[in-house]
């Protein structure tokens, strides 16, 4: 049996911590920022923790 690839696009996207949780960047951050109070733009700055329900892809795709 071949080995398994790790899925590219989504390595790209998501970063695992040291303890094995996924982390992702926020949507909405790309483009139209002037009508985003500068709260929100912070706040969508950060990364995430991906939801609960992806982490079995997730983690599957990136040959975990």
């Amino acid at each position: 049996m071949p080995k398994m690839k790790t899925h590219r696009g989504m390595a790209k996207r998501v970063k695992v911590t040291g303890t094995g949780r996924l982390r992702r960047r926020q949507a909405m951050r790309s483009h139209i920022l002037e009508k985003k109070p500068s709260k929100r733009t912070r706040r969508l700055s950060r990364e995430t923790e991906l939801a609960a329900a992806d982490t079995a892809r997730v983690h599957r795709q990136l040959g975990r």
